[in-house]
């Protein structure tokens, strides 16, 4: 990959964290006024009739639908089962404990890609990785040590969650190869929408259908406001910068939502900075910057590729003179 490649590929996930970042922030003030899944929905299904419509408009071509269903059928592992997972598990266990198990995310898809695409796994990588981890747990302020471990049940939702939402980047790498990026994300949100909607009946016994009438105006556009930029704006931006970047390096981009959330958070909802969450977001821009920037056998690879290190004489050039 050149240079140039690099970077590009680094606007759009470094794009994808700040929606996922700002979208987080958008989701936590819409969740005042709208119970989970039903939150879920909205911002689903607005994400879908966004996507579908840029899809309409740039007059993208369907595939053959033969090679629509293993793309289509991934976005069970995200949104369907991350979501799934996340919610339950949640109820089950503490927001700090979900921060830090999401924290691992770049080191198990580092090892997912290894394992399913073959990436290469290097010191540079893993080091980078670690520190990129280091980071987000400093950002999100937890304290490892609070006492409050969850339970075993939700801890281990949130694993599942995880797993499910890595496995998925890991497989979108290989699939954004052959398909166009926002077609890619259009079909699996749609097959996303779809098992959340099946899962939601289980929500709704709960709060009734007076719960669903009872959320103002305001709320539904809100929730769906936040789905576009989460689920449309952010899965499309990373897909994208996934078809020029390996899957285990664009991981610690991914590490950058936790900076662009807690800047959201402080600016948005008026949340405090401490020292110790700028020393983090430090730590994450240096992994990410390092992630960035061409590694010496990329540089030594692209010289060997250039036409003036390529180039060779003519046959004749070489004959000698009868």
């Amino acid at each position: 990959m050149n240079t140039t490649s690099r970077w590009v590929s680094a606007v759009w996930l470094a794009l994808a964290a700040a929606c996922w970042g700002l979208g987080t922030v958008m989701t936590k003030h819409a969740l005042d006024g709208v119970s989970p899944f039903t939150l879920t929905v909205v911002q689903l299904a607005a994400s879908a009739i966004f996507l579908w419509t840029l899809v309409a408009v740039q007059r993208l071509r369907l595939p053959p639908r033969r090679e629509m269903i293993q793309p289509a059928v991934t976005g069970l592992l995200e949104p369907g089962l991350t979501i799934t997972f996340a919610v339950l598990g949640l109820k089950l266990t503490t927001a700090s404990i979900t921060t830090l198990i999401f924290a691992s995310q770049p080191i198990l898809i580092i090892l997912l890609a290894w394992r399913v695409l073959r990436e290469r796994l290097t010191r540079p990588l893993i080091a980078l990785s670690a520190l990129a981890v280091i980071g987000v747990v400093l950002v999100a302020g937890v304290n490892p040590g609070d006492g409050n471990s969850g339970t075993l049940t939700g801890n281990a939702l949130i694993v599942a969650s995880l797993f499910a939402c890595s496995l998925y980047l890991v497989l979108a790498r290989r699939m954004v190869m052959t398909l166009d990026p926002l077609l890619l994300v259009a079909l699996q949100q749609i097959v996303g929408l779809a098992w959340v909607l099946l899962v939601w009946p289980i929500e709704l016994t709960q709060i009734g259908l007076a719960g669903l009438t009872a959320i103002p105006p305001g709320a539904w556009l809100w929730a769906a406001a936040s789905g576009i930029v989460y689920y449309a704006l952010g899965f499309w931006f990373y897909v994208s910068g996934l078809k020029g970047t390996p899957a285990s390096l664009a991981a610690l981009f991914l590490s950058l939502t936790s900076i662009f959330g807690v800047g959201g958070a402080y600016v948005f909802l008026g949340e405090r900075l401490f020292p110790i969450q700028w020393i983090g977001a430090v730590l994450i821009l240096l992994a990410v910057f390092g992630v960035s920037r061409p590694q010496p056998a990329e540089v030594e690879a692209a010289h060997r590729q250039s036409p003036i290190s390529n180039y060779q004489l003519p046959l004749s050039s070489h004959r000698r003179p009868s």
